[in-house]
């Protein structure tokens, strides 16, 4: 029963990081100068399933060895979306505007889509939603053991 606990609180830390790391991108939504230079890049969390667990099974099945149930979730890393470009508006009087070649006058702008953001903001929110529901399940059947073990 503690597991199915542990594997909730996983979803609850990796879904709370990507609600930070969204709420970051938004944040940084006009950002066109940072420290690394240039404009803001928006984040993601890449996530993998956790399966520490091998099961082995007896030589006569034909698996062999199979893996056993996942044990979670967790965040391998934090990158910079590379894939979606940066947004050119033409502003020639703002002080990052590029000065010189084919795009003089134009800003970047980060790559970052409110619309975008807010739905990956739901979507984080809606799974965390779920663990704390998973958590509070057990919690209740554990709580009920307990009454019948004292009847």
């Amino acid at each position: 029963m503690f597991e199915a606990i542990n594997i909730a609180t996983t979803g609850l830390t990796a879904q709370r990081l990507k609600m930070d790391v969204i709420s970051n991108n938004i944040a940084n939504a006009t950002t066109t100068r940072t420290t690394e230079g240039g404009a803001y890049k928006r984040e993601r969390v890449i996530l993998q399933p956790i399966n520490t667990r091998t099961r082995w099974k007896s030589p006569l099945y034909p698996e062999g060895m199979r893996t056993g149930e996942g044990a979670g979730v967790r965040v391998i890393k934090v990158e910079p979306d590379e894939r979606t470009p940066l947004r050119l508006v033409y502003d020639p009087e703002h002080p990052d505007a590029i000065k010189t070649g084919t795009k003089k006058g134009y800003v970047e702008y980060p790559n970052v889509n409110p619309v975008t953001e807010m739905v990956d903001m739901i979507a984080a929110s809606r799974a965390y939603q779920a663990n704390v529901q998973v958590i509070e399940g057990f919690k209740g059947m554990f709580q009920q053991a307990l009454q019948i073990g004292r009847g």
